[in-house]
């Protein structure tokens, strides 16, 4: 019982997938997905109103702008896709998915690996001859081809990184990532020479994957010391607080709920503001040279 008041129940309104979902009960990233995030500032005294921006090396996707659909071979769940190959030169997607009571998810698409994070609710995994319970702040990697399954009783927001993975193209790598999953609290404090904010990986460093995720932490008031200029490319779920991102020759205020594409060579920058602690997940690049990683991207 003290779980439940804790955690959120997602009820989706239409069997088909297609519709709402309605968050029942609350957890500690309730702001990423409560109802009253989407409508934020009263839209409907500013129509046409949006602080989602799309430019060519960075994009900033805030609640009102979010648009759900059911999502091929999922049951009873609707998702929102923030960022995908759509975009320019992107090779991975990010995207919320709310299961419902009962719900299911279909497979990735042939050859991609998938990373899921629970956000709010309860998710099973059937992996490896396993069944493994998800609650908040728990996460799962499944390599690429990975037979498993998603399933939810009650309810759950997932967050969910997917790319086709990339073949390392040195011989020394013989090695494929493996299946594993944890919990975002029990992983090592990382060093960060020259900066103050929280670090976490949540994959291992070695080469044979493709990216990692990271979970990164700011108190009030503290930024990243290097102003970032690099090929990763980057989503971003900010899970707590609000701050201030620079994107290029952009500033944009943002808070929970709020989505970020960071292309390859974007100057980014960020600084955490406010009176709570932010926190925010992220995907990133890792392990592959850019020379094959974006050559024929860019052709």
């Amino acid at each position: 019982m003290a779980f439940l008041a804790a955690s959120t129940m997602v009820k989706c309104l239409a069997a088909s997938g297609e519709g709402s979902c309605q968050a029942t009960q609350l957890g500690k990233y309730n702001d990423v997905v409560k109802d009253t995030r989407e409508s934020g500032i009263e839209f409907g005294d500013l129509p046409g109103f949006t602080r989602t921006v799309y430019e060519r090396d960075h994009a900033l996707v805030t609640p009102e702008s979010r648009v759900w659909t059911g999502l091929q071979g999922w049951k009873n769940t609707i998702g929102a896709h923030f960022v995908s190959p759509a975009m320019m030169s992107t090779h991975f997607t990010m995207y919320l998915a709310k299961m419902g009571e009962e719900s299911s998810a279909g497979m990735p698409p042939n050859g991609a690996e998938r990373f899921v994070f629970v956000v709010q609710g309860v998710a099973e995994i059937q992996v490896q001859g396993k069944t493994i319970r998800l609650e908040e702040d728990h996460y799962a990697y499944f390599p690429p081809d990975l037979p498993h399954e998603i399933t939810s009783t009650t309810g759950a927001v997932l967050h969910i990184n997917e790319r086709i993975y990339s073949v390392p193209h040195s011989s020394d790598v013989d090695k494929r990532p493996e299946f594993l999953h944890g919990i975002t609290e029990e992983q090592p404090v990382l060093p960060v020479p020259g900066e103050i904010f929280v670090l976490r990986k949540l994959l291992p460093q070695t080469p044979e994957y493709d990216f990692n995720i990271h979970v990164m932490d700011f108190e009030p008031g503290e930024f990243l010391n290097v102003k970032e200029y690099h090929y990763n490319q980057h989503s971003l779920l900010l899970l707590q607080g609000q701050g201030i991102y620079r994107l290029g020759e952009n500033w944009y205020p943002v808070q929970a709920g709020d989505v970020i594409w960071m292309g390859a060579y974007v100057p980014q920058w960020y600084c955490a503001l406010g009176k709570q602690r932010s926190r925010y997940i992220l995907y990133k690049d890792t392990n592959r040279d850019p020379l094959f990683e974006y050559g024929k991207s860019f052709q």
